[in-house]
């Protein structure tokens, strides 16, 4: 799952990524074990799924017009370009109607996809993204190109794993919509996000690199079912990654 250091691209290969790409280098064996169990569990979630996904389908369908799936470009491993699946929470064409990111009671989200986002189900279709090694189950949420080309020399380094579909920095900061809420423009909302929001969530992403095992990703995971289901216990969750 990692290159090697001279196959990296040239922005890259920096003093600044390299403590994190040879921190990485000495657990191959890890990363071969969460590629393993990524193909086994998404193929796996997806069969079982599928009712749930066809039930989704068919609500997202009937609440507004737009094509069931949102897919936007977004940016992975070693800076590859994908389009993200994921089910349409907002309007048709939303993008052109205001930031990249949301706030809290955006009005271009619809009240299915308010219900989607809430339990996170609109994130269900990312196991084809998985599958397809574009992402894994955990790791640095995966940015758009227009925010991954704001990222400092040290946040490249969080590029050299795929994007995850849940990491401690997206459970911490799960509510970062209602962190934009008080943006008076559409603007001033991407300015918070980059300026202040997404260094925050860096720091996380760039602990959680360095530290890397399988187990830490277990413990992501299973704080991440309790998240959604709104159990998360905030002291232990303080104490999960010390």
């Amino acid at each position: 799952m990692i290159k090697k250091w001279e196959e990296l691209p040239e922005w890259m290969r920096i003093p600044e990524v390299k403590p994190y790409y040879d921190a990485l280098a000495k657990k191959k064996g890890s990363l071969r074990i969460k590629r393993a169990f990524d193909v086994a569990a998404a193929s796996f979630l997806l069969v079982v799924l599928s009712p749930v996904f066809a039930g989704i389908a068919v609500a997202v369908a009937m609440d507004s017009s737009g094509g069931v799936f949102y897919r936007q470009e977004r940016v992975t491993a070693c800076g590859k370009r994908f389009r993200i699946h994921k089910f349409r929470t907002m309007q048709a064409g939303a993008e052109r109607m205001g930031a990249q990111v949301t706030t809290a009671h955006d009005v271009r989200i619809t009240k299915v996809g308010a219900v989607l986002r809430r339990y996170r189900l609109d994130e269900l279709p990312q196991l084809l993204d998985v599958l397809a090694g574009n992402m894994t189950f955990v790791g640095a949420r995966p940015e758009v190109p227009a925010y991954v080309s704001r990222y400092s020399r040290k946040m490249r380094a969080t590029l050299l794993l795929p994007a995850g579909i849940t990491s401690e920095a997206s459970i911490r900061y799960k509510d970062e919509a209602k962190l934009l809420a008080g943006a008076e423009s559409a603007a001033q909302a991407e300015r918070i996000y980059v300026e202040q929001v997404l260094p925050k969530k860096m720091r996380y992403n760039l602990r959680s690199l360095k530290r890397f095992s399988v187990g830490q990703d277990v413990r992501v995971m299973l704080w991440t079912v309790a998240a959604v289901l709104g159990k998360e216990d905030a002291p232990a969750r303080e104490q999960i990654f010390r």
